[in-house]
């Protein structure tokens, strides 16, 4: 008899990420998540006490891969390239998106800790040195991009608003154009 394939926590995780992914958060369930893994859901179980758990990991997971997906900017305008990548990841991944931002597991994170998180540094000094502003001023103009971003990313997603990646690139344009604008005008 050949031995039996273990089933690691990494593997409940990935397909717990894949369930979410091809039909939404709400469908992880043991059920789902042995299917995908061809297995009982003992090994799920095992692995996991509740389901909860479970889609906690998942959600990171899928945090991780969405940072990953933003990173990859193919231009010399990383504000541009970047929010770009955060409006057609919700296209992309509409499911992904809306575990991300619609499923109620980021309540721990705050727009605030998200600007003064490691992470962003690279690209708040980036932006810091294009703009020559203080690191204050720039967090504020990342915060407009970002809500813009969001916004402009959420409408599509909820499928209120069809994707048009030259529209939306000058619209992104004019904001973070106004953004600057506006925080110079305040020093003034």
């Amino acid at each position: 008899m050949p031995p039996k394939v273990k089933v690691t926590k990494d593997m409940v995780i990935d397909a717990a990420f894949e369930v979410a992914r091809e039909t939404g958060v709400e469908n992880i369930n043991a059920r789902t998540v042995a299917k995908k893994l061809n297995c009982s859901t003992q090994p799920v179980m095992y692995h996991f006490a509740t389901i909860e758990e479970l889609k906690k990991s998942a959600y990171a997971k899928t945090d991780v891969y969405h940072t990953e997906y933003l990173m990859n900017v193919n231009s010399d305008d990383i504000m541009l390239g970047i929010g770009l990548n955060y409006i057609r990841f919700a296209v992309e991944e509409p499911h992904l998106f809306r575990f991300l931002f619609q499923s109620g597991f980021a309540v721990e994170n705050s727009l605030l800790e998200m600007v003064n998180s490691e992470e962003l540094i690279p690209i708040i000094s980036t932006m810091q040195e294009t703009m020559d502003l203080s690191i204050e001023q720039t967090k504020e103009v990342f915060i407009t991009l970002a809500l813009f971003v969001h916004g402009y990313a959420s409408i599509i997603v909820n499928n209120s608003l069809e994707y048009d990646e030259k529209l939306i690139a000058t619209h992104l344009r004019r904001v973070y154009a106004g953004a600057i604008l506006a925080i110079q005008e305040e020093m003034e």
